[in-house]
């Protein structure tokens, strides 16, 4: 099971996260309270999903990312989406990047 920490509140056993505009969604349910500024969200475990308007740094996803700047990733069971550049490990569907793609 997976604990998902976001600016300081925890989530166990979530599957998808999005935050977007500073509204964080996991699972289909919108949470209280916005974020602004810059956000750090911490994976413990694998992640469903995650999406998210800004730069993402994170292990595993074992569907979709996409994020509205950079994505720096561990392995991806499906596609990424960037604004900017991405740096994955393995990816099993397509990257489609606005910047540079790397893959480790």
């Amino acid at each position: 099971m997976n604990t998902i920490t976001i600016d300081g509140r925890s989530f166990r056993g979530a599957r998808s996260v999005s935050i977007i505009n500073g509204q964080v969604t996991i699972d289909g349910v919108k949470q209280d309270g916005t974020l602004s500024g810059v956000v750090e969200i911490k994976v413990d475990g694998v992640l469903g999903e995650l999406i998210t308007d800004a730069s993402v740094s994170c292990g595993q996803v074992l569907g979709n990312l996409s994020a509205g700047g950079s994505a720096r990733c561990g392995g991806v069971g499906g596609s990424v989406t960037a604004g900017g550049s991405v740096n994955c490990a393995d990816v099993r569907g397509s990257v489609l990047a606005g910047g540079s793609v790397n893959r480790a």
